[in-house]
């Protein structure tokens, strides 16, 4: 199976099940903050906001090893990737033991980060334990889904994770319409992930039937020794872990800090709805980073510049297409799904649409990095999240929730859209970056264009009324309808690497 036949199937499979997957989502979440209310909502997602900030002692190492069998992957050399997986046993294991030290001391400080809680202290202390063993399977059993990704079989994965997690989210709900139970709903999250664990475990097993992991104690001494640029790499990576954490992930924490628990739910629902349609879009590129791998393997230097731009062109189509829909349905949405008491302010959706379409335009760059194993400019994460973390505070005190959106866009905006692509292109590409400038100016242009047609189109030409949810599905058709026909007719004839990845893309669905 070629890499482009199996992008697809990963593309394939990744949408079905998400399709489902934010049906049953969008579903309970109304159920959830019906019957559990916004403060219990708010209250779990901080707790999962402080299991990421732990998780963080994972060190990047789920990145490092896949730029690692990429190769011998690559080469089916067996041998070499079962020491690999062996020793990520053995060093995961020892990252467990360390979050669960780390969980210990945190949990000491509950009585004082919730004082002022109606949650009860003891069903906040549940979750918390809860939420960290389900996250700790990982540790001590899955890493060696590691490899089903690496070998662009990352729908194996999909199929198995979003099946046990639709289930649990059905349990969730009937249980919650019926008994509110806070107790049920928590004690669910930790029987499926126990489920599932066992279930992919037995899935990898035969997938991979020459994998045989030892977790001797002189074999984890000798493969420590054996892989300098490894370590390298996860030391690296952990720090732009870190960054990435602190430009995204203390959102949660700063709301509940300096607003309240329940607008971290109100947050959470906007965040619900677009990071869902981010995951959607990353589905229909599953297996891309993994092609883009075994592409610089090759080391073909003109396939690598045809394929970056074409997934350039076609991340900032279905970025443009994306962020214009939201921005123009999404306030209604939130409106007939939960009520008018839940719609935030315009600048925060737009901030939030802004996040949105960055992430989306520069993850064929990251894909590339990814590829190369570039992680040497650890001065960078540092620098994003230091400068997240400061406008955030300083803003978040003015202007609230859009103070905290501002602080992440400002940091993303100068680190990963300016910086990265430099780094890319001078240690990857080995290229001057000029031709990048010229080329992605030219899609900005394109997109800018055709999003402001749009927004002045439907402002004073095409008027939607939506009362229903029939009349919100009517909107969604037409929305979506011409902003594809616009993003298409400009864009078609106007970018060549997209018409060609159109072209390839339509060849292999039709095969």
């Amino acid at each position: 199976m070629s890499r482009l036949e199996k992008t697809i199937k990963n593309a394939k499979i990744g949408v079905l099940f998400h399709v489902v997957f934010v049906f049953v989502q969008f579903f309970s979440r109304k159920i959830f903050l019906d019957g559990l209310g916004d403060t219990f909502i708010g209250t779990t997602a901080t707790l999962q906001s402080f299991l990421g900030f732990l998780n963080l002692a994972e060190l990047g190492i789920g990145t490092a090893i896949g730029f690692t069998l990429y190769k011998p992957i690559f080469e089916k050399n067996y041998t070499e990737i079962n020491h690999i997986i062996t020793f990520v046993g053995n060093l995961y294991k020892k990252i467990g033991l360390f979050i669960i030290g780390a969980a210990l001391l945190l949990s000491a400080f509950f009585p004082l980060i919730f004082e002022s809680s109606t949650i009860p202290l003891g069903v906040i202390y549940y979750a918390f334990f809860t939420f960290l063993l389900s996250s700790l399977l990982g540790y001590f059993f899955n890493y060696h889904l590691f490899l089903l990704q690496a070998d662009q079989k990352d729908y194996v994965v999909v199929k198995y994770l979003q099946s046990f997690t639709i289930i649990k989210i059905i349990l969730q709900a009937v249980f919650v319409y019926f008994l509110e139970s806070f107790m049920i709903w928590i004690t669910l999250e930790l029987l499926t992930g126990i489920l599932y664990t066992y279930m992919i475990r037995k899935k990898i097993q035969k997938e991979y039937p020459w994998l045989h992991v030892s977790l001797r104690r002189n074999m984890v001494n000798t493969k420590f020794n054996s892989y300098p640029e490894l370590l390298k790499k996860i030391k690296q990576i952990s720090v732009h872990k870190l960054g990435t954490f602190v430009s995204g992930g203390t959102d949660n924490i700063l709301i509940f800090y300096f607003i309240n628990a329940q607008s971290v739910a109100f947050f959470g629902n906007y965040q619900l709805v677009i990071l869902n349609i981010g995951i959607l879009v990353e589905k229909l590129f599953a297996g891309t980073k993994a092609s883009v791998g075994n592409l610089v393997a090759e080391n073909n230097d003109s396939s690598i510049h045809q394929v970056l731009w074409e997934l350039m062109a076609l991340r900032f189509f279905i970025g443009g297409v994306t962020v214009t829909c939201i921005t123009l349905l999404i306030d209604p949405f939130i409106s007939i799904w939960l009520g008018d008491k839940y719609i935030l302010d315009s600048t925060v959706v737009l901030l939030f649409c802004l996040i949105f379409f960055i992430r989306q335009i520069v993850q064929p760059i990251e894909s590339f990095k990814q590829a190369y194993g570039l992680y040497g400019d650890t001065w960078a994460p540092i620098a994003e999240g230091i400068l997240n973390l400061m406008i955030s505070i300083v803003f978040a005190q003015k202007y609230g929730l859009a103070g905290i959106l501002m602080g992440t866009n400002i940091s993303i905006f100068l680190i990963v859209l300016v910086w990265r692509p430099i780094y890319v292109y001078r240690y990857g590409f080995k290229k001057p970056i000029f031709s990048f400038i010229i080329g992605f100016s030219k899609l900005m242009l394109l997109t800018f264009t055709c999003f402001i047609g749009l927004k002045y189109l439907f402002t004073y030409y095409i008027h939607l009324e939506i009362n229903s949810l029939f009349d919100f599905a009517i909107s969604c058709l037409i929305v979506a309808s011409i902003t594809i026909f616009i993003f298409l007719a400009v864009m078609y004839p106007m970018s060549s690497y997209f018409r060609h990845v159109i072209a390839r893309v339509k060849n292999q669905l039709i095969k």
